[in-house]
């Protein structure tokens, strides 16, 4: 069975033991995982090492935001840790993004190892435009993630996390080589839980996205190796 690496799998569990147990179940039909907030504050480094013994690649999500300095000096410690690819909060603005950038450079230079991918969130797929009112932009969801984007790029960030409905105007606007990591993906039939702005994982990547996140339609399924290798199937040779 092979794998594809534009499927990241979404570690969302509260403990170790579980997410072990679900990356020994995908076997070779998953090589890239993400772990977020949850599971890193569980388990802390111990996960990146157990899946880079897995020979998995490994997106942190930790969505860093706060002043420059604080960011930087955050990034230099994960940096080291191995994972490949990283973000932060692209509201924290083009002076924040910067450092972040540098940081993640120097760090992977005095370890000798290559840089881990560095983007921004834009705006989070959980939201849509009645809840995106209420926090008095000027303009339209859509708007505001393009505009993120261009300043990710133009803070020499990597890509970005957006949904797979903006990605077709983010890659118009940054071009190509630009990643764009798009959750909220959903296989056809199945539940949107907490996500508004979705897509199927075949449409995303036909929309311009580079990864698909793709977490309970895989981690909550009876099969959880057969649901990936799915996904991994449909989005072949798109």
């Amino acid at each position: 069975m092979h794998s594809d690496k534009r499927l990241i799998v979404a570690l969302d569990f509260p403990t170790l033991e579980e997410a072990k147990a679900c990356v020994k179940e995908c076997g070779d039909a998953v090589s890239y995982y993400k772990v977020g907030m949850e599971l890193y504050y569980a388990a802390g480094s111990s996960i990146l090492a157990f899946l880079k013994e897995e020979g998995k690649q490994i997106f942190l999500d930790l969505k860093l935001q706060d002043i420059p300095n604080t960011v930087a000096g955050a990034l230099k410690v994960l940096t080291k840790l191995g994972a490949d690819m990283i973000n932060v909060h692209a509201v924290g603005g083009p002076k924040m993004l910067a450092a972040a950038a540098k940081a993640v450079q120097e760090a992977a230079a005095e370890a000798n190892k290559p840089a881990p991918k560095l983007i921004a969130v834009t705006i989070l797929t959980s939201m849509d435009e009645e809840q995106f009112a209420a926090l008095n932009y000027k303009g339209s969801i859509a708007d505001e993630v393009v505009a993120l984007a261009k300043m990710a790029k133009d803070a020499g960030l990597d890509g970005v996390v957006a949904s797979p409905m903006e990605a077709a105007a983010i890659r118009k606007a940054c071009g190509p080589g630009f990643l764009i990591v798009t959750p909220g993906v959903r296989p056809a039939g199945s539940a949107l839980n907490d996500q508004s702005r979705v897509a199927t994982p075949a449409g995303a990547l036909r929309n311009g996205s580079t990864h698909i996140v793709v977490g309970r339609p895989i981690t909550k399924a009876a099969d959880r190796k057969a649901a990936a290798a799915a996904i991994a199937e449909e989005i072949k040779g798109v």
